[in-house]
């Protein structure tokens, strides 16, 4: 696959005032590229353009952006072996993740395709005589998309489908980590029927391309995924504007194990929503809190599982758990571990660097016991291989420790007593729960989001996903007075 180091401004494939290197995070030999940066003036330019051709865009008609989003869609998916082992490589999940992930990428947009051909309106009468009122939904206008490193395909096309499909333009901002994904993501949506300029690929550090995009009057909307002091930064920068937030952030999410559980069942899926993709995602679970009958044999278990786990390069076969993203990343990570240590956690096992045949970020998963939930590494998101195990007395204690955080994203329960699983459902505070499930793992077609420090703004996904990339206009229409 040929992939472009430049970025995609009004139309055209553009060099930038600088580079920076690409490197894999399973082989740090391996140079995967150069990549551009944008200049301010590149990204003023991205946004004129935006502006004029979503003028365009949005009075097409809904068959046209069907068609555009079912060809990006149906190419993701026919390429998701060969996109899924860039994102491999570049990203350091193993390869049969960063294909799912590329299929699931490809899922939004053929999702989305169907959305552009069931825009229904509303109509109403009004309470006055003759009078009719029309009630639609219109395209919010350029939508800046500021998309994370972690899922560096699915994020962003679950934000820049729904952006197209309800007729915006979109500029795009990716994580400087992944910028191989997204050009070959960019590869794809260039190819398609859209208006010069509808789609830009702008790459740069956040400190100036995202805050750029932050203070701009000519952005109508802001979608961003990533950490909590960056979403608040975006805020009070945007806000002067009165520009439209949509924000996934931080989490710090429970899974509640109790004591009339399936053991093994309950270890497979907090090892599962611990340390899939390395930890790395906003739904892992980074707090397991587990009722004291239990607790010591489900640690014993836990700890095995971790050990068990196959660490090593994203490409090669067996491997489970992949590198860390970078080096700041893994500095970051043992940071933590010193931290529990110091707090006067119990390391079970793992949070150390790891060697392997290619030197890379490699970390062994961690398993903190005898935590509480007032220390930093059950109140701070890590985004690590690494997990806090809290013993609790009750399903009441259990509760509120799941409770007790800024966060809210996911929350899981492991319990075969359906009146208590309803009871967590009802009572978690957190966006997404899952019952007998992984923290981790959610679908395409329903709303995701959280509450707290974890979201801000409409929901994404599914039909919800149009409350943010569309506006409601309602209109009134007199038939004049009878004769």
């Amino acid at each position: 696959m040929t992939i472009e180091t430049r970025n995609f401004i009004a139309g055209d494939w553009q060099d930038g005032a600088d580079r920076i290197e690409n490197r894999n995070p399973s082989d740090l030999s391996d140079l995967i590229g150069e990549y551009a940066q944008a200049d301010a003036a590149q990204l003023d330019a991205a946004q004129a353009a935006a502006r004029a051709a979503q003028a365009e865009w949005g009075a097409t008609g809904p068959q046209r952006r069907h068609d555009v989003l079912m060809a990006i869609g149906n190419e993701l998916m026919a390429r998701a072996e060969e996109i899924g082992t860039l994102v491999a490589r570049e990203e350091g999940k193993p390869l049969a993740e960063g294909k799912g992930e590329v299929f699931r990428a490809g899922q939004f947009f053929t999702y989305f395709a169907a959305e552009a051909l069931r825009q229904l309106g509303q109509t109403a009468d009004s309470v006055r005589p003759d009078i009719e009122i029309d009630v639609r939904r219109e395209p919010v206008g350029v939508v800046a998309i500021i998309s994370p490193w972690n899922f560096p395909v699915a994020t962003p096309a679950w934000k820049i489908a729904p952006a197209l499909a309800f007729g915006n333009a979109v500029i795009w901002k990716p994580a400087n980590q992944t910028p191989a994904s997204a050009v070959a993501l960019t590869q794809i949506i260039a190819r398609q029927d859209l208006p010069k300029g509808l789609f830009n690929l702008v790459m740069g550090a956040g400190q100036q391309v995202g805050q750029r995009l932050a203070e701009s009057a000519a952005i109508d909307a802001i979608s961003f995924t990533g950490s909590v002091p960056v979403g608040r930064g975006i805020a009070a920068a945007a806000i002067p504007n009165m520009t439209k937030l949509q924000m996934e952030m931080g989490s710090k999410n429970p899974m509640v194990i109790m004591e009339d559980c399936d053991l093994d069942l309950a270890v497979a899926h907090a090892t599962n929503a611990a340390f899939g993709g390395t930890g790395q995602k906003c739904t892992a679970a980074s707090r397991l809190i587990v009722h004291e009958r239990i607790h010591d044999a489900f640690v014993e278990k836990l700890v095995a599982s971790a050990q068990a786990l196959n660490v090593g390069h994203a490409l090669e076969d067996g491997t489970q758990i992949g590198p860390v993203v970078s080096a700041d990343q893994l500095a970051a990570n043992l940071d933590y571990i010193e931290t529990g240590k110091r707090e006067g956690a119990v390391l079970l096992c793992g949070g150390t660097r790891l060697e392997r045949a290619t030197e890379g970020y490699f970390m062994a998963p961690a398993v903190f016991a005898g935590t509480r939930n007032d220390m930093a590494i059950n109140r701070e998101e890590m985004f690590a291989p690494i997990t806090c195990v809290i013993k609790t007395g009750s399903y009441d204690e259990a509760l509120h420790v799941a409770n007790d955080t800024e966060f809210g994203l996911t929350a899981g329960i492991m319990t075969r007593d359906l009146a208590r699983a309803t009871h967590f459902r009802r009572n978690a505070r957190a966006g997404c729960v899952m019952v007998n499930l992984p923290t981790a793992g959610t679908d395409y077609h329903v709303p995701f989001g959280g509450r707290g420090a974890s979201s801000y703004g409409p929901r994404e996904q599914g039909r919800y996903a149009e409350e943010f990339y569309t506006i409601v206009k309602t209109s009134y229409i007199s038939s004049g007075a009878p004769a």
